[in-house]
């Protein structure tokens, strides 16, 4: 009975952890078709601001109920907020300004790396042989999408500013997603979500009201305004909940490896959505990028069995 149970845990938390990369695909589209037009640090705080405004019918009572938990891990809270919401999102968006969003979604696959590599350092965890193999093979994956199949192609690859933010950027989400094993124990979900929310566009008001008055205001008009909210709908509140539920069941270092599936949504929504054909290597790059995972995700089951709930 424990193992179906421990199994059925593992295979909902696997579902969870594949559909938050879709959404985020999404934003780094959106993001990307918005960057000539809305301001990065404005596209932070109103797809926050809006993310907000949905989770509110549904938190505030929770939140009401959980305010002396809350307050006493407020520190904590806050800076999450702060580093996974704000300064991540922030550095993302400007990052697209200076460079195109597939090199965005794809750089998203340094995240697994980054979060063994700070789990090391800060924690003293480590993976197991089969989880560092499943990160490897993924990576691979990845690196075959980057250089087009051709190996000698990554000799040559060269990463402007925008690049570079990124990466920075997902060096915030690593530490995020570690962070989240400090989540105050017994606070629900949403709730938490709503007041890291809240946190980390607190956080990003100042700049973005800097940013307006040094002469980059926001223009509104119907499409804007949809975009960012489909945005804070599906990649802010749904993906954030999935994800938060998928490093609670298998760890961080497992779920980070469920970002190697952003290329490959990255590639199908550009195909779909752009008119771009599959190569032969993207299709090579995909396997094996699902090869590491289900390589990776087959031996967390035995820490599913005692996720906290």
């Amino acid at each position: 009975m424990a193992a179906a149970v421990a199994r059925a845990v593992r295979i909902r938390a696997i579902a969870l952890l594949t559909l938050a990369p879709l959404f985020w695909s999404v934003n780094w589209i959106v993001g990307r078709g918005l960057a000539d037009h809305v301001p990065p640090l404005a596209m932070t705080f109103y797809r926050w601001l809006f993310a907000i405004v949905i989770l509110a019918p549904f938190t505030l009572p929770q939140v009401i109920r959980e305010r002396a938990l809350i307050v006493r891990h407020w520190r904590t809270l806050a800076a999450l907020g702060v580093v996974g919401v704000g300064i991540h999102n922030a550095l993302a968006y400007l990052g697209l300004r200076y460079t195109t969003a597939t090199n965005g979604v794809i750089l998203n696959s340094f995240i697994p790396i980054l979060i063994v590599a700070m789990s090391r350092l800060a924690l003293g965890e480590r993976l197991s042989r089969m989880q560092l193999a499943g990160v490897l093979v993924s990576l691979a994956g990845v690196l075959t999408i980057l250089s087009k199949g051709s190996p000698a192609a990554i000799v040559g690859l060269r990463f402007n500013g925008g690049d570079l933010l990124i990466v920075l950027s997902m060096a915030m989400w690593a530490a995020y997603t570690i962070g989240l094993r400090f989540r105050p124990p017994g606070m629900r979900m949403l709730s938490f979500l709503f007041v890291i929310a809240c946190f980390g566009d607190l956080s990003v008001l100042p700049f973005y009201a800097a940013e307006s008055a040094l002469g980059e205001p926001m223009a509104w008009t119907p499409e804007v305004a949809l975009a960012i909210a489909a945005v804070a709908l599906l990649s802010s509140v749904l993906a954030y909940v999935f994800w938060n539920r998928g490093v609670e069941a298998l760890g961080a270092g497992v779920a980070g490896l469920f970002v190697h599936l952003m290329p490959v949504f990255g590639v199908a929504l550009a195909w779909l959505t752009l008119g771009e054909h599959l190569a032969p290597y993207h299709v090579a790059g995909i396997a094996l990028i699902v090869a590491g995972l289900y390589a990776t995700s087959r031996v967390a089951q035995g820490y599913a069995a005692g996720a906290r709930p």
